[in-house]
């Protein structure tokens, strides 16, 4: 029933009945992602990958390639063979990850050469970021570069040799060597030389431990880095289009909420511009997707109009939170508009039934043709717009996001704004405030008409690290924009989290198909626990913030390096890998170590318990020479940093028991505040606030004054004159340090 693989003989029996097994539960809806098809449909080649869940690893289930998943059956069988090992690594939304595939790994010759003559093992690197790390250093090390597809060779120890990212399938491409002459010349290489390639391993390992966990530092950082980090990104802004200048253009390149911080702190008004033009001129572009709103993973281009058409949660979840600040720090609609469109991105494309949210969407969906191709989903033609929206309003619509016929992007239009709304009518269009009651509408149509084509391949693997983050994006934008929704889509998506990947004191990453597995890292503890922090402030409901406290314990005690400071990524009964990473970058995603540092700086202000503190400063230290050295390779550490140096407030508010929607217009002035290094309680007297006092002491002895709700700022424990006058307490809340005598 099963076809043997190109050069490998019959399975077991026991592996084909788990075959047999796997595709009963798959059900008859299940389709081959190959293009080696019996007749009847099903797949010629199955491998191992199709008993994993990864939508990664089973993307390449039926290639003819005898691929393994990571794991100890890999390399005992290498040993025994006594063959090298490739270890091919993607994700599920990669791009060329899809194009090697579709040239290499669906090609019988040259999986009928690797079948024979190697040990193939496919890796998620979203499951398994921490193998990922180690086989990317190498591949950095020995190539300048690194990316997605990572194809890493390694000796039955797991000891990397050789690697590179992508590779085109033969020599005649032009592209560079071809993967099957590259397979030919390494396993020479490997029989031939085993003293040169146990040499580079020993070297590469050296470099990977050196790297990827340093001794690190002793000193605490100083306010100076702030500074230097400031000035570097100035000094390499694009002035015109936003970002870092050049091309290709990442969100995370300029960390626009250090940029709000550093204005707050200085005054300096160029930082607060530099900010705002990014953000104006991304969600401009064609990289944030005007139709159906939340932003592609990059740009191609230096002025955000061609992006890579993928979509990643993280990246969604983070700009929710960079344009709530900028809509705080400015008070301007548009960038509470791109926060409101990107949430209702994640509602209606990303969000699982239970609450959570899945990953990711693909670059690449089908044409009209059947062909598989980056963006075509995305874009359009203007005949497509008037079948769409009619002869009127797609001249309008058409102009305002610059569709044409000649396009800009293989022949079709990536829609972007052109111009600003007053700019587009000319004599005949309607005005602006007309203007602006078209697009809405125009947008959701534009969408609805979109669903209409072959949608993108969705990744629907859960993460808890990306949901952490999505966590604080809606419990944020619910509490800054006064929206319940957002909050309660928040709090689904936490017990979603803490019911289905937590049990018995273990926290797992990923959870698909009914199933939690992969221990979790450091970055999913780190995240989950800022997004429940930022559930508790958007609610005051008190399990939250005990679960935050509960999960840091975890870190804690099985994480964290008391001796020398900072997480390792992996906990300390993890699988044994070359190095126990200690994250100490800020990429696309924060690290690990950047998120944790500042929630330990945030525990601190709610307990008082100065034990957060000092953890806090043992990280700061590990990484001080990094942040003394180069600073913007921890961008996000530095909104720890800026927290550290600040004077924060804690900021209270009571309300008569049963009645805390007295508090209205108390939040609302709270609202209005860009208040970055804060905490924020709101609770009702009785029960809630006694249960509340006993972890957040502050709250002890507080009262609603003259049964109305009451705020109270406060800075190092001592508190301005309670007050439930709004305008009285956004003067205190502006104001700097608290005065003497205060009570």
């Amino acid at each position: 029933m099963y076809t043997p693989l190109p050069g490998v003989s019959a399975f077991d029996e026991e592996l084909v009945e788990r075959f047999e097994q796997t595709r009963e539960t798959r059900g008859e809806g299940y389709r081959p992602r190959t293009r080696h098809l019996l007749p009847d449909g099903r797949a010629k080649y199955t491998n191992r990958l199709f008993l994993e869940t990864s939508p990664y690893l089973l993307q390449h289930a039926h290639n003819p390639v005898n691929w393994y998943p990571w794991g100890n059956e890999a390399f005992e069988q290498a040993a025994t063979l006594k063959r090298p090992v490739l270890v091919s690594i993607g994700y599920s939304t990669c791009h060329w990850c899809h194009v090697m595939e579709e040239e290499s790994f669906e090609n019988e010759e040259i999986a009928r050469f690797l079948n024979e003559q190697f040990i193939a093992v496919k890796v998620d690197r979203e499951e398994r970021p921490d193998v990922d790390a180690i086989y990317m250093r190498a591949v950095q090390a020995l190539t300048g570069h690194g990316g997605w597809p990572l194809n890493v060779w390694l000796t039955p120890d797991r000891t990397p040799f050789y690697g590179g990212t992508y590779f085109p399938p033969d020599d005649a491409s032009g592209r560079g060597i071809g993967f099957l002459s590259l397979l030919k010349g390494l396993r020479k290489a490997y029989d031939d030389q085993p003293g040169q390639v146990e040499e580079i391993g020993r070297q590469l390992t050296a470099h990977i431990r050196e790297t990827l966990s340093p001794e690190g530092g002793k000193a605490l950082p100083s306010a100076e880095l702030l500074v230097a980090a400031a000035q570097f990104y100035k000094s390499r802004f694009d002035p015109v289009n936003g970002g870092l200048a050049g091309a290709p253009k990442f969100p995370s390149s300029l960390p626009v909420r250090f940029l709000l911080r550093y204005h707050r702190r200085t005054g300096d008004r160029e930082y607060l511009e530099m900010a705002k033009r990014s953000l104006v001129k991304m969600a401009a572009g064609g990289m944030y997707d005007q139709a159906g709103g939340g932003f592609h993973r990059y740009s191609t281009d230096e002025s955000w109009l061609v992006p890579h058409f993928e979509k990643m949660l993280y990246d969604n979840a983070l700009l929710v939170i960079a344009y709530l600040e900028a809509y705080q720090a400015t008070g301007e609609e548009d960038f509470a508009r791109v926060v409101e469109e990107t949430l209702r991105f994640i509602e209606r494309d990303m969000t699982a039934p239970g609450g959570a949210f899945y990953s990711a969407t693909d670059a690449d969906s089908l044409t009209p043709g059947g062909e598989r191709e980056e963006g075509y989903f995305f874009t359009w033609t203007p005949k497509e717009l008037e079948a769409a929206l009619g002869s009127e309003r797609s001249r309008i619509v058409g102009r305002y996001y610059g569709v044409t016929e000649k396009g800009n992007f293989e022949g079709r239009t990536i829609l972007h704004v052109t111009d600003s709304l007053t700019a587009v009518p000319e004599n005949r269009s309607p005005p602006e405030t007309e203007l602006r009651a078209i697009l809405p509408e125009a947008k959701e149509i534009l969408y609805r008409e979109r669903n209409r084509r072959p949608p993108p391949l969705r990744d629907e693997k859960i993460l808890a690290a990306w949901n952490g983050l999505t966590i604080s994006a809606y419990a944020r934008a619910g509490l800054v924009l006064g929206n319940p929704r957002y909050v309660g889509q928040a709090g689904r998506a936490a017990e979603f989290l803490l019911a289905n990947l937590y049990r018995d004191g273990r926290l797992y990453r990923t959870y698909m198909d009914g199933k939690a597995k992969n221990n979790a890292y450091l970055e999913d503890h780190a995240f989950l626990i800022a997004g429940l922090l930022d559930l508790y402030e958007a609610t005051g409901d008190l399990r939250w913030l005990t679960k935050a406290v509960e999960l840091d314990g975890i870190l804690e005690n099985h994480f964290e390096d008391r001796a020398n400071g900072g997480f390792f990524l992996t906990r300390d009964d993890h699988e044994k890998l070359l190095v126990r990473e200690k994250p100490a970058y800020d990429g696309a995603e924060p690290s690990g170590n950047s998120v944790a540092v500042l929630n330990l700086l945030r525990l601190h202000e709610f307990t008082t318990n100065d034990g957060y503190r000092r953890r806090a400063e043992t990280t700061f230290r590990y990484v001080s020479e990094t942040l003394r050295s180069n600073p913007v390779a921890l961008s996000e550490m530095l909104l720890a940093v800026d927290f550290y140096f600040d004077t924060p407030k804690q900021v209270l508010i009571i309300a008569p028991q049963g009645k805390k929607a007295d508090a209205a217009p108390l939040l609302d002035t709270f609202r209005r505040e860009f208040l970055p290094n804060r905490i924020f309680s709101l609770v009702t007297e009785g029960e809630e606030l006694r249960s509340n006092a006993r972890i957040v002491p502050l709250l002890e002895d507080k009262e609603a004054m003259d049964g109305k709700a009451t705020a109270y700022v406060c800075e190092n424990r001592v508190c301005r004159l309670p007050t439930s006058d709004p305008a009285e307490f956004a003067n205190q809340l502006r104001k700097g340090k608290t005065a003497p005598g205060g009570s």
